[in-house]
């Protein structure tokens, strides 16, 4: 798989991890239908994705950089849909997940 095609399923399971974790939390604990089925469908679709991805990049860089940028996706849709803002402390640490991923993709030894 080329390297284009790669990240492509990469930004793809992000986008569906964060439309998984927005959708789950309009689902208000699964009791709403049309949330609840948007979150199970996306979060299958991006586990396809992060499947894919593996195919060319080891397993602890995907989920690394997956999970570091969904975690900064979703706590900006909760900024912008929720109006839910993190304190000092959990922006610091987002900082800190943001150089980590960057860290991890431009320092870190991967299988492409």
């Amino acid at each position: 798989m080329s390297i284009f095609l790669t990240y492509t399923f990469l930004i793809a399971a992000v986008v569906f991890g964060t439309a998984s974790n927005i959708f789950a939390k309009e689902a208000e604990g699964f009791t709403k239908i049309f949330p609840s089925l948007i979150s199970a469908v996306s979060i299958v679709l991006c586990m396809y994705c992060l499947s894919q991805v593996m195919k060319s990049i080891s397993a602890g860089y995907t989920y690394a950089t997956f999970a570091g940028l969904c975690i900064i996706a979703t706590t900006v849709f909760g900024i912008l849909r929720f109006n839910q803002w993190p304190n000092l402390y959990a922006f610091l640490g987002l900082v800190f997940i943001i150089f980590g991923v960057i860290l991890v993709n431009l320092l870190g030894k991967t299988n492409l």
